[in-house]
């Protein structure tokens, strides 16, 4: 029989976090964190991670690994991600890779190409291209030259579609044809992928709720002290660090800023949705977004036989 390993994802805010504990302690699982920003040390509110209490219950993985002045991306933590879960498995425990980032989902499930297209000097030209004529323009760039992989990626990730110009103009071929020949944990392991899901009504309330509790645990303090530091590119893409900069150089007041982190997160659920709605691997756990974390867990173990 293959070895089992399970995936809990969903949109953020949806209640993965409390319910991923519960749910690990009752079946003999681990947690490796599924979240790309999360990985980052010393941003706690922003990416509300779980809190410590909840990391002693069960073991987790991945979580405030990487310093903020490094970029991270797929490949890293693929590596990192299937060397842990095999850890777990060696010890008789069940993987449970928990967070909202479906790219880092994906990687894992269906694996990565391999290539070595790498081009810095491009790749600058690019990100410059995008801060001056806006994402779209990549986009469509990109639409011209491989359309398969456009119409996968939002036309506001950046970093995507940098990444999949960056391939094309180095092999020559469409990064979509490569990513034919990937091959992950899906083909070699019994997997099992449950996603939370709420009414887009519910959500955004939870949405609103969380942002507000996370301006009362210290929000703006941590994004002051995260803003002296040298960020990367990526752990400066975090939800919260652009809108508060904004509030902080005096360009609107804290309601405004509040709002749009609000209005950016409700954006990004879209998106993650949109993501987790396409793989129809996917077994959808239904919430009414009033469930108890234990409710929720009592959920996940109906649907994970």
């Amino acid at each position: 029989m293959k070895e089992k390993i399970l995936f809990l994802v969903g949109p953020t805010a949806s209640g993965k976090t409390a319910a991923a504990v519960i749910f690990a302690k009752r079946i003999g699982a681990e947690i490796i964190s599924c979240d790309s920003m999360q990985v980052y040390k010393g941003m706690d509110i922003i990416t509300s991670k779980p809190f410590p209490a909840l990391r002693k219950k069960v073991p987790h993985y991945l979580i405030g690994v990487v310093s903020l002045a490094k970029d991270y991306d797929v490949t890293r933590f693929r590596r990192a991600a299937l060397n842990k879960a095999k850890d777990i498995l060696k010890r008789g425990k069940i993987p449970l890779f928990v967070g909202g980032t479906g790219l880092y989902m994906s990687v894992l499930l269906d694996g990565i190409f391999k290539t070595k297209a790498s081009d810095p000097r491009l790749r600058e030209r690019l990100y410059k291209l995008a801060q001056n004529k806006g994402s779209l323009y990549l986009y469509n760039r990109l639409l011209r030259v491989d359309p398969a992989a456009a119409l996968k990626i939002h036309p506001n990730d950046t970093r995507r579609l940098i990444r999949a110009l960056e391939v094309f103009t180095a092999t020559g071929k469409p990064i979509s044809e490569l990513q034919k020949k990937r091959k992950g944990l899906y083909a070699d392991y019994d997997v099992k992928i449950l996603c939370l899901g709420l009414k887009r009504e519910r959500l955004y309330r939870r949405i609103e709720q969380r942002v507000e509790r996370m301006f009362n645990k210290g929000l703006l303090d941590e994004v002051r002290k995260l803003l002296r530091r040298k960020l990367s590119r990526t752990a400066s893409a975090a939800i919260g660090i652009k809108e508060l900069k904004g509030y902080f150089d005096g360009q609107y007041d804290l309601a405004e800023a509040k709002e749009l982190v609000k209005l950016n997160t409700r954006r990004y659920a879209k998106r993650q949705l949109t993501w987790f709605r396409k793989d129809k691997r996917i077994t959808w756990v239904k919430l009414t977004g009033n469930e108890s974390p234990k409710e929720t867990a009592d959920k996940l173990w109906k649907k994970f036989f």
